[in-house]
């Protein structure tokens, strides 16, 4: 059967006009460099912890705004008529206007036509022009709240990139993750009330998850307006300001209602917009809910569409740019949906499906929408013409009579052409399962769009994750990405891997895990300095660490900053953990170490040429790994405050506890120096929570073992500094954790130490008092080698213990007071006593003790630290106190003449021995909380004093200067406004303040008598005070009003309140403060003041002469690797049980709100008596019914699952047979019938469509490169023998620039007479490998469904070997063998070919294979093609076919059976390239490599042949 082409009428000679100028793939339309030009800083990436989003809905600053006004005029344009031409039509008030739609008031005022221009017709391209725009900058819809978008007036040959550089740099909007363009009707139309909610909440919820752009046309009314209305209802019900959604409408700027308000040179900030649908006519309003407004102007009035090229570039430049996020780079992913629509949105879907963008089609909207929808099931061959017109004169009723017969023809072949495409096309349907939500759609129509690219290997699904990943949606990424289709190993995902982390998804790393992903080989050194260089400016944490690399830079004198090193982290790290820590990460030793280039995501990738996976390999000898990495990770979540995220890490760490100690002192320190409040209560918060898992793990630890329990509290901990618990908890200030019963218990054991800790403490005092008890049974021992009753150590270990010493020194200070004393007040003789030198010994010994104190360091920290850790105690300052005040005093005593002010100064010094006293009571549980108590409110009456210093200096400044007349002498003033007004207070009112009680004899007149004190102003003749009184009692009845009542009862409260607020944590303030106590004497010798100075002296033979180690006293313990290992590992399981546990009290809580949410339900329908009980029961009906969807849907994958296992081994099976009949094991006879593949079945039961029965992209309505549209041609008018009248193709010849490769003919009579056809017409071969084809008025016609003609002849060469491993043996893949096959990639081209390209006229080699073989291999090469099998000769579909112009093509396998081949190794050592955009590979075979559509079917050819794997 006979076929035509039915595209152009061509001549032969015209020929290679229309094929391009390089090769015989389909064309590509060059592109211009200008369309490649981004503005500097254009691409913007955001960060996962990043806090501004942008800056649209905010007020502009003076800056902004001077940038605004300078930088739009001088880049942005508008269009205004300059030639005013009398239009035959009038406007909607019946005036004239101009062929530009405006009146001749609105032109410019030079646009009247002078006489030379009469007669002449308006033409746009000259009478319109380009000058600095005039509407720009905030628009607010009068009327509508503080409703406030951006808006500018752009012209309509606006290049692209000044709109997004505007956009993202001007209107601060970060760049999209996804653009989402929504098109339709713009008309209003009816859509059912359940899919509007559910295409409103679903394009919303992709748009604020993913962070997308949505596109619209952006006024109100239409498609438009569903889009607004469903932002608005979102912002109303979104409380937080992260709500915003960028929706841009890109309108025409002559069809906006009211615009001229919208007019202001100088920028409008705000332009008042009023939105009047009632008044707008044939115009539109702007719709309110948008936040962006591009008003698209080409110098006309009234004419829509003129902003739909503009969009169309727009997006398309925007999909084209490269989008950082989270350290991943992602080309900007672009959706189509639409709703409804008319032949405008047919066009725009067409339009979108050629460019490879996806399109969501909803069902049930109307119209276009559903004319798709109906058909998008059936194949194309069953979608005829007459059932595109059956479709629309149901759907168009209102203007079916509108569409003509030709265009039900090209509405046919548009549709047809759509439905072909079905991997971009998705339809939405209602209640369909797993599209319950419209964001779910959209987003499965990307990954579809994705899955069913040509690609590379692995490009293709790391591009889908990178989606996923940058989208936030794990949802999508579960169930498209992680599938039964792919396997991902644990390397392939640290890429995206790093990504989340630094983006904060914590669900993302959550799946990571559960994938496979090990953080011992994703966490190595350069992965942790690559993440810290990633954290958020705003992060606390890294403006510490800028400051430390400032002062290295300072220190080092550079003038560059240094780099940022693990170091660094460890330096502010211990400034976080405290002192007691070790450093985490050491300073290298060697100034550089041979760093790794890890996989560094933030380079923008192009995910069709290079994938992650090349980014990731690792050289196994230079990555260095850390000791912790859980920890490190754990650590760099923390500091960020990321609560999921660390929570996550937290549960795979193994040093569990030690962990979230050190996170809630990390956290606590943090919040000190935190400015922003909310965030420090969230810190606060946070280190709570990680107290209570710490509590938690603990428990379930001492419940199970008590003494295991009690090792993970002093258990030094390497992964954390060598630290312990216990300190942790105690530098975090943890009372919670430090008030367990567990720590209590150990705590006691230790106070206690070989003692039973039920021995009474009056047997400690009478075996301390009277040894020799020890030797019987009053005091027990917890050690069994202590109880015989003749052990000499059971002496050391009595006087050993904290408890024995902590008494003894009671007792020994006791006496040391008691002494004292009786020294001061009985025994102070001009010359010292004995016993007033025992007393100096004694001081002496404490002063040894202190400097002991001081000196004492067990964890090498150094002396200054330990003297800054030794003064921050509040009784060792004490101490020093009463030392350095007792030695003052010692100092006077000894010299005679001051001896008396040395006794006072000694006295003072007893007072502050005497308040240390006040530290041997914080081991009593009942005096220990008074202490703090007193302590506390020292400060209150710190604050209280300064109040009172206010009223009392004010009040005594006033008294004395209303009484008393220049009084000189300093210590009466003092007296006078100080100290008699502080007296007052408590009763003692002065005398002469009244002067009924004045007294003219208890004061000195002239202030002469140093005892009394100064007489107030008095009359001259009687002595009569003359002050007013009546002043001076209201100034005292208010500052007694003030002092006592108020300021008093002030104090009262303060000392309540601080009262309350330590009695209520009484028992936890106790429990952490005896551990100081009990630390302090469980490291203290045994002896007391001052025998302590044996003790000293042993101590200083050891450290000094013997130079033997100091004893660590300290809570510290030093386990053995294996039973660390197991002490971890069983700490591991236990916090396991404690996760699964909080998981089940979650869940039941959950389960007890939903009981007592139904019974609040139940009894409030009780309750009423008229009304109806709230419809709970449909509820309920609904969740079943959606679940029943869910069961149906999960059937329906697990069917499918199972015909793909079916169909693999339908294969085996069938491959099995052939390799039998092969090897003649079959006779052919009874051979059992083949099952038919499953592959052309889909659910319903259809066959679907292999291969089209025409040629289809000879039938593109563009042809290559051109702007010429050829006549739509559908499925059923392809052959020459159905009648087709309407068919009127266009002339049309491509041009060519290189005219030596032209035929040297035309278009005209005389030309076409004079060419051969059918034979050799010089060296121009135009014979067909078909045969003969039919010539008609001087042109070739088709004869038959391939074409025949005048023609060109390619040769491509299939050169190909098998894949082999390292080993040398061949791969397989689903027991096939695989194979590589030669591929090119020539300039200007996306895509891959094989080589070979169109033979010239005397060539005998194709111009492309030389460009890739050397010419002294071109003969070998010839040889080469003609040992080869042919697999092809004749007819292939290309889209530069015509009616009378073809290309017939001549395929060539050149197989090399073995890896050592001679010709192959040849072959390799002889390809190059002589342009050095040429690119050539061995590419692994398989039915996604991106290659020309007719190279595949080639290749599939050859796979088949060979039976290797496609």
């Amino acid at each position: 059967m006979s076929t035509r082409g039915r595209c152009a009428k061509v001549l032969p000679s015209e020929l290679n006009k229309v094929c391009p100028e390089r090769g015989d793939e389909p064309a590509t339309q060059p592109r211009k460099m200008s369309d490649f030009e981004v503005v500097p800083n254009l691409q913007q990436s955001s960060s996962s912890v990043s806090k501004s989003r942008r800056k649209a809905h905010f007020p502009t600053g003076s800056n902004e705004k001077e940038n605004l006004i300078s930088w739009i005029p001088e880049n942005i344009r508008k269009k205004e008529c300059t030639y005013f031409v009398e239009s035959s039509q009038t406007s909607d008030s019946g005036r004239i206007v101009c062929e530009c739609g405006y009146l001749r008031e609105q032109h410019l005022d030079d646009a009247a036509k002078p006489p030379i221009f009469l007669g002449k017709e308006w033409d746009p391209r000259r009478h319109i022009q380009e000058m600095p725009t005039d509407a720009f900058g905030d628009i607010r819809f009068t009327g509508l709240g503080q409703k406030t978008g951006k808006y500018v007036r752009v012209s309509s040959d606006t290049p692209p990139r000044v709109i997004y550089h505007l956009m993202t740099q001007h209107w601060g909007l970060d760049a999209p993750n996804l653009l989402i363009s929504v098109t339709g009707g713009a008309k209003n139309f009816i859509m059912k009330p359940r899919l509007k909610n559910i295409f409103r909440q679903g394009l919303v919820k992709v748009a604020q998850t993913t962070g997308a752009w949505i596109i619209t046309g952006g006024s109100h009314t239409g498609v438009m307006k569903q889009v607004g209305e469903a932002v608005r209802d979102f912002i109303l019900s979104c409380s937080h300001k992260d709500g915003d959604i960028v929706t841009i409408g890109i309108a025409t700027w002559g069809t906006v209602y009211n615009r001229d308000s919208l007019v202001c040179p100088m920028g409008g900030f705000p332009a008042e917009y009023v939105l009047d649908e009632e008044n707008q006519g044939s115009l539109s309003c702007l719709d309110s809910n948008h936040s962006h407004f591009i008003l698209v102007d080409d110098g006309t009035h009234g004419r829509y569409g003129v902003e739909i090229p503009l969009r169309t570039r727009l997006e398309k430049f925007i999909s084209e740019q490269t989008k950082v996020k989270g350290g991943v780079a992602i080309k900007i992913p672009i959706v189509c949906v639409v709703l409804e629509g008319g032949p405008g949105t047919l066009d725009t879907i067409y339009n979108a499906i050629t460019n490879g963008t996806p399109c969501v089609i909803v069902e049930g909207s109307g119209r276009v929408a559903d004319v798709i929808a109906q058909v998008a099931n059936l194949p194309v061959a069953k979608i005829t013409i007459a059932l595109i017109q059956k479709k629309l004169s149901i759907l168009f009723h209102d203007t079916y009579e509108l569409f003509t017969e030709s265009k039900l023809v090209e509405w046919t072949k548009k549709i047809q052409d759509i439905v072909r495409s079905r991997q971009l096309l998705t339809i939405f349907r209602e209640g369909k399962y797993g599209q319950q939500d419209v964001d779910v759609a959209i987003l499965q129509a990307l990954f579809k769009a994705s899955r069913n690219q040509d690609h590379f290997g692995r490009e293709n699904w790391d591009h889908q994750l990178k989606l996923a990943v940058a989208w936030n949606r794990v949802d999508i990424a579960r169930s498209e990405i992680f599938t039964d289709d792919h396997d991902w190993k644990p390397s392939d995902l640290h890429p995206v891997m790093a990504a989340a982390l630094i983006s904060n998804k914590p669900e993302f790393v959550k799946l990571f895990l559960e994938q496979g992903v090990r953080l011992k080989e994703f966490v190595t050194w350069d992965t942790l300095v690559y993440l810290y260089d990633n954290l958020a400016p705003s992060c606390l944490f890294h403006s510490k660490l800028q400051k430390v690399l400032l002062e290295e830079r300072e220190h080092t004198a550079g003038s560059k900053m240094p780099r940022l090193q693990m170091h660094h982290v460890s330096q502010v790290l211990r400034e976080l953990l405290g002192c007691s820590t070790q450093p985490l990460y050491p300073k290298p030793k060697h100034t550089e170490r041979p760093r790794l280039s890890i996989p560094v995501p933030h380079i923008k990738l192009n995910v069709q040429g290079s994938s992650l996976r090349s980014l990731c390999k690792r050289s196994a000898g230079r990555v260095t790994f850390t000791m912790d990495p859980v920890r490190d990770l754990l650590i760099w979540a923390v500091v960020q405050n990321c609560k999921e995220l660390a929570e996550i890490i937290w549960a795979q760490s193994q040093d569990c506890m030690a962990a979230a100690l050190a996170c809630s002192k990390i956290l606590k320190e943090l919040a000190k120096e935190e400015e922003d409040t909310d965030t420090t209560d969230d810190m606060l918060a946070l280190a709570e929570e990680y107290e209570h898992k710490a509590i938690g793990v603990f428990t379930d630890c001492y419940r199970k073992d008590e003494e295991r329990a009690q090792k993970l509290l002093t258990r030094v901990s390497e992964a954390w500094g060598k630290t312990t618990c216990l300190q942790l908890a105690l530098e975090a200030k943890n009372m919670n954790f430090v008030s367990h019963g567990g720590v209590q218990a150990f705590l006691t054991k230790v106070w206690w130490g070989k003692l039973c800790v039920d021995n009474g403490l009056w047997r400690v005092i009478t075996c301390m008092l009277f040894f020799p008890l020890l030797y019987t049974n009053l005091i027990t021992f917890r050690e069994k080698r202590l109880q015989p009753m003749g052990c000499l150590t059971r002496l050391r270990a009595f006087f050993t213990a904290p408890i024995v010493i902590f008494l003894m020194n009671i007792l020994s200070y006791f006496t040391f007071l008691l002494l004292f004393a009786y020294v001061l007040m009985v025994d102070f003789q001009p010359m010292p006593t004995w016993r007033e030198y025992l007393i100096y010994f004694w001081l002496f010994s404490l002063v040894c003790e202190e400097t002991r104190q001081l000196l004492y360091d067990p964890d090498g920290l150094g002396v200054v630290k330990m003297a800054s850790l030794y003064i921050k105690d509040f009784w060792n300052k004490l101490d020093i106190c009463a030392i350095l005040v007792f030695i003052a005093g010692l100092t006077c005593r000894l010299i005679p003449s001051t001896l008396y002010p040395g006794r006072i100064i000694l006295s003072l010094a007893f007072i502050i021995f005497c308040l240390r006293l006040m530290h041997i009571f914080t081991v009593s549980k009942t005096l220990g909380p008074k202490i703090i108590i007193v302590k506390r409110m020292m400060k209150d009456v710190f604050f209280f004093l300064f109040l009172l210093a206010v009223w009392v200096v004010s009040f005594g400044v006033a008294k004395q200067a209303i009484l008393i007349h220049n009084e000189e002498r300093v210590e009466w003033l003092f007296r006078g406004v100080v100290y008699h007004s502080y007296l007052t207070i408590f009763g003692q009112i002065p005398s002469y303040i009244d002067g009924v009680n004045f007294n003219i004899d208890q004061c000195s007149p002239n202030g002469t008598d140093p005892y009394k004190p100064k007489c107030p102003e008095t009359n001259a003749d009687n002595k009569k005070p003359i002050f007013p009184e009546w002043l001076t009692v209201i100034l005292l009845c208010l500052y007694l009003l003030f002092t006592n009542i108020l300021l008093l009862n002030l104090l009262i409260a303060m000392f309540n309140y601080t009262f309350q607020q330590v009695q209520e944590h009484t028992d936890q303030i106790w429990k952490f403060q005896r551990h100081d106590l009990i630390e302090e004497y469980h490291g203290r010798p045994p002896a007391p003041p001052p025998l302590i100075l044996l003790n000293h002296l042993q101590l200083l033979v050891r450290r000094g002469l013997l130079r033997r180690p100091a004893t660590h006293h300290k809570l510290k313990e030093k386990l053995e690797k294996n039973e660390e290992a197991a002490l971890l590992s069983w700490e591991m399981y236990l916090k396991e049980n404690y996760l699964q546990h909080q998981q089940c009290q979650e869940k039941q809580n959950t389960e007890q709100m939903i009981r007592d949410i139904g019974r609040v339900g139940i009894s409030g329908c009780r309750g009423c008596s008229n009304q109806p009980c709230p419809s709970r029961v449909d509820v309920l009906a609904e969740l079943l019914d959606l679940d029943r969807v869910k069961r149906t849907g999960v059937v329906e994958q697990r069917l499918g699952s199972l015909e793909d296992q079916v169909q693999q081994s339908a294969q085996a099976l069938r491959w099995m047979m052939q390799a039998l009949r092969g090897n003649g094991f079959s006779s052919g006879e009874d051979v059992p019938p083949v099952a038919l593949d499953t592959k052309e079945i889909d659910l319903e039961g259809r066959p679907e469509e292999s291969q089209p029965p025409y040629h289809v992209l000879a039938r593109n309505l563009l042809y290559p490169g051109s702007h010429t549209l050829r006549f739509p041609v559908p499925d059923e008018k392809v052959p020459w023998e159905v009648d087709f009248p309407l068919y009127d193709p266009p002339a049309y010849s491509a041009d060519h620039k290189d005219m030596a490769v032209q035929d040297p003919f035309s278009l005209s009579l005389e030309s076409l007479l004079k060419i051969n056809y059918n034979t050799m017409d010089g060296l121009i071969d135009r014979q067909s490998f078909h045969g003969l084809y039919a010539v008609q008025d001087g042109l070739p016609l088709t004869g038959t469904r391939r074409g025949q003609g005048c023609l060109g002849t390619s040769i491509l060469g299939l050169s190909h070997s098998w894949r082999r491993n390292l080993d040398g043996s061949i791969i397989r893949k689903s027991l096939k063998k695989m194979l590589e096959v030669l591929v090119a990639q020539y300039p200007l081209s996306d895509v891959w070919a094989l080589p070979g390209g169109s033979l010239e006229p005397g060539e005998t080699l194709p111009l492309k294979l030389k460009w890739i073989l050397r010419r002294e291999f071109w003969p070998q090469f010839q040889n080469l093609l003609k040992q080869g099998t042919e697999v092809h000769k004749g007819y292939l579909d290309d889209p530069r076919n015509t009616d009378n112009a073809w290309v017939e093509t001549v395929a060539i396998s050149v197989h090399f059976d073995t890896q050592n081949d001679v010709e192959m190794k040849r072959l390799n050592s002889f390809l190059q390239g002589c342009d050095p955009e040429l690119c050539i590979r061995w590419q692994v075979l398989d039915k996604r490599i991106p290659l020309h559509a007719n190279h595949k079917e080639l290749l599939h050819k050859v796979s088949t042949l060979l039976g290797a794997y496609y």
